[in-house]
């Protein structure tokens, strides 16, 4: 049996995208990577998210913590800093906030496909990058084609009610593991790493877990 990592994120968190470079580089480096199966789960920064909010990045801040548009954009510019230094090009002023209940049911689709990690990487590159509004159904369409997901199959679910329980699911055993936010990555049931760490603590996380499976007892 392979090495599991069940990662819980959301597509519209900054520091989901970073978290997901970090533990990448981590896994490279991780001396038996071929024996490790990545679970992605499906976690909702606000599960009430009107489908777009009224609100851009900044103004979305001020409303949240109060203080002036210098103020968030301040706050914003340290989350762009660390994106940068992991190859993420973020670009906050173009980001068009609100649910992101229907990419997860697009990442749900997909894991049955086996194109899960493509197509969470397509929509972190659509959010933060190129300003792509992630509830809008014809923009998941897309997105979902250009991973090579089939376009009819897409559409079918989208209108559906499809994999609506499977998000749930994920979400309901986040609370019930004590999960308050992501990324939040389980190795193993052993260890349970919370946030964007650098790619050594992730690394360091791995090889151990590695070691307490094949410990002799």
């Amino acid at each position: 049996m392979p090495m599991t990592v069940e990662i819980w994120s959301d597509v519209v968190c900054p520091f989901c995208y970073i978290g997901k470079r970090e533990f990448e580089a981590a896994l490279a480096r991780f001396q038996h990577k071929e024996e490790v199966a990545l679970i992605r789960k499906s976690f909702e920064l606000d599960p009430h998210a009107p489908e777009r909010s009224e609100h851009d990045m900044y103004g979305m801040l001020m409303s949240k913590y109060g203080g002036t548009r210098a103020d968030a954009e301040a706050r914003v510019q340290g989350v762009v800093e660390r994106a940068n230094r992991v190859g993420l090009a973020y670009r906050m002023e173009q980001v068009i906030i609100g649910s992101s209940f229907d990419a997860h049911r697009l990442i749900q689709l997909a894991k049955t496909l086996g194109k899960d990690d493509v197509i969470e990487e397509r929509l972190f590159r659509a959010y933060f990058t190129e300003g792509v509004h992630l509830a809008d159904h014809t923009n998941l369409v897309r997105l979902a084609v250009e991973a090579g997901l089939p376009g009819e199959e897409v559409v079918a679910m989208l209108v559906s009610s499809r994999f609506t329980e499977e998000v749930r699911a994920d979400e309901l055993e986040a609370q019930r593991l004590g999960i308050r936010g992501v990324p939040y990555f389980v190795i193993d049931r052993r260890y349970g790493v919370s946030g964007a760490q650098h790619s050594d603590h992730f690394l360091g996380a791995l090889e151990q877990a590695w070691k307490e499976r094949h410990a002799v007892k």
